[in-house]
């Protein structure tokens, strides 16, 4: 699913969920244009999709099969919940004690402390911990292949237990940055 790759006349929708979902007049743009269409999973649905789908199957052709949009009767949570439970991370990160991780990167000070096990609460509040899995999972994957990121954007250097994980490198408590600026 992705929309911002797409030529800037593509006005595709979001769903609830986030979900790009693509029409037949933006997909026939888009192969007029040459534009790779192999990143669009959800379209809505129409006839011709059925036909060209028959005809890639008919000829056995390796092309990539549309599908129309999945109604989903989930919440918005229990979406998101869902899709972050199928996160490709390895299995070591997936059974990671998050608070012993981070508290053991941080330092002794009482007010840090604080700091750290207000934005855990949070966080588990939220039902974010997985994320958060995912987060040390990826800048440990950036770290050992050489990939680099920037220094912090938005929102997200207000939270400590961010930048202890390495997502910036902003010292939201030397700056007293409120950490509920991230998390609202």
């Amino acid at each position: 699913m992705i929309g911002s790759q797409k030529s800037s006349k593509i006005n595709s929708l979001k769903d609830q969920y986030g979900r790009v979902i693509y029409n037949r007049h933006e997909l026939y743009d888009m192969l007029y244009d040459g534009e790779d269409i192999s990143s669009v999973t959800e379209v809505d649905w129409h006839e011709d999709f059925e036909k060209y789908n028959s005809a890639i199957d008919a000829n056995h052709l390796q092309s990539k099969l549309f599908s129309a949009v999945e109604k989903l009767s989930l919440s918005k949570e229990e979406f998101d919940r869902q899709n972050q439970s199928e996160w490709y991370m390895p299995q070591e990160y997936k059974e990671l004690d998050v608070y012993s991780f981070i508290m053991n990167k941080c330092s002794d000070e009482p007010s840090v402390l604080d700091r750290v096990k207000q934005e855990l609460t949070e966080f588990e509040l939220r039902g974010m911990t997985n994320l958060l899995r995912y987060m040390i999972y990826l800048v440990d994957h950036m770290r050992k292949n050489g990939i680099v990121w920037g220094v912090g954007r938005g929102s997200s250097v207000a939270s400590y237990v961010l930048y202890i994980i390495g997502i910036h490198r902003i010292n939201s408590i030397q700056y007293n940055l409120d950490y509920k600026e991230f998390l609202r």
